[in-house]
C-alpha cells in the first residue's frame, strides 16, 4: 500500500522551519510548562494554557483538572474556539507524582497519577487532533527518563510515563503524514516538582539538573520543524543524569 503525503521530497528538502502559530501547553502555569510558554512567545508563537492554576503571564487559559478527561477534551475545544479557532501545536507538560511503595500509596493518589499523566495527555491530544489535522500541526508529549528506566517507589509515575512512551510511538505511526509527533524524554529539572517530598525522594544536594528553559528550547525546536521533517524522540538531560540510560 502506498501512502501519499501532503508534500513532495523536493518540497521537504527545501523546506525551512515553520512559524510556531498557536501552541497549547498543558501544565503551563509552572515548571517546564511555564518555561515553554515563555519560549513559545519568544519565538513569535501564541501560547494557550490548560492548568489547575493560572499562568503568571497574561496568557489565555482554562482551569481544568486533567484527571477529568471529559472536562479536558471540552477545554481544548473551548480554548481554541475562543482564541481564533486555529491550533498549530500541543505540548503536554502537565504531570504529577505520588512516591512510595505500591502498598503504601493511597489508591486514589496512585490512580490520579495515571489519570493526569497518561489519560489526561491522551484526552487533550484526542480533542486537539481535529484542529491539528487541519493545520498539519505538531504534538510534543512529555514522558520522563523514568518512562524508559524503572525505579522502586515510583510505580505510578513509571507506569504513567512508560504509558506515555508507548502511546506517543503508536500515535506517531497512526498520524504519520498528517500530524507531527515528538516524544520528549526529559531528565530532572530545577522546578517545584520535587517540593514537599520526603528527603529520599528528592534529588541529592549535589545533583546537577537542567534548567527548564533549556528543555523548553528543545520543545520549541521540535515544534518548529518544517512539514515532512520529523523529530520523533528527544532525550534532554544533564550530562551526569543518573536515571539515563
Amino acid at each position: 500500500m502506498t501512502t501519499t503525503y501532503p508534500w513532495t521530497a523536493g518540497q521537504r528538502s527545501a523546506a525551512k522551519p515553520t512559524t510556531l502559530g498557536t501552541i497549547l501547553v498543558t501544565g503551563g502555569a509552572s515548571g517546564l510548562g511555564a518555561a515553554t510558554v515563555a519560549a513559545v512567545r519568544s519565538a513569535g508563537g501564541s501560547p494557550l494554557v490548560i492548568d489547575l492554576a493560572a499562568p503568571a503571564d497574561d496568557v489565555p487559559y482554562l482551569q481544568v483538572d486533567l484527571a477529568n478527561s471529559t472536562a479536558a477534551e471540552a477545554a481544548v475545544h473551548d480554548l481554541v474556539r475562543a482564541n481564533g479557532g486555529r491550533l498549530d501545536g500541543v505540548f503536554t507538560a502537565a504531570g504529577i507524582d505520588s512516591c512510595g511503595p505500591l502498598d503504601k500509596v493511597p489508591v486514589a493518589s496512585w490512580e490520579r497519577v495515571i489519570m493526569v499523566n497518561l489519560v489526561g495527555t491522551a484526552a487533550v491530544i484526542r480533542a486537539a487532533l481535529s484542529h491539528l489535522k487541519q493545520t498539519h500541526g505538531r504534538i510534543v508529549t512529555c514522558a520522563s527518563t523514568l518512562g524508559i528506566k524503572a525505579v522502586g517507589d515510583a510505580t505510578a509515575y513509571c507506569a504513567s510515563k512508560f504509558g506515555v512512551v508507548g502511546f506517543t510511538r503508536a500515535l506517531a505511526a497512526e498520524t504519520a503524514g498528517q500530524v507531527g509527533v515528538t516524544l520528549l524524554i526529559p531528565g530532572g529539572m530545577h522546578t517545584h516538582f520535587f517540593d514537599g517530598r520526603p528527603p529520599q525522594y528528592q534529588p541529592p544536594p549535589d545533583a546537577v539538573l537542567n534548567q527548564p528553559a533549556e528543555v523548553a528550547a528543545a520543545v520549541v525546536f521540535a515544534l518548529s520543524q518544517p512539514p515532512g521533517c520529523e523529530i520523533r524522540e528527544l532525550v534532554v538531560c544533564s550530562s551526569t543524569e543518573g536515571s539515563w540510560p
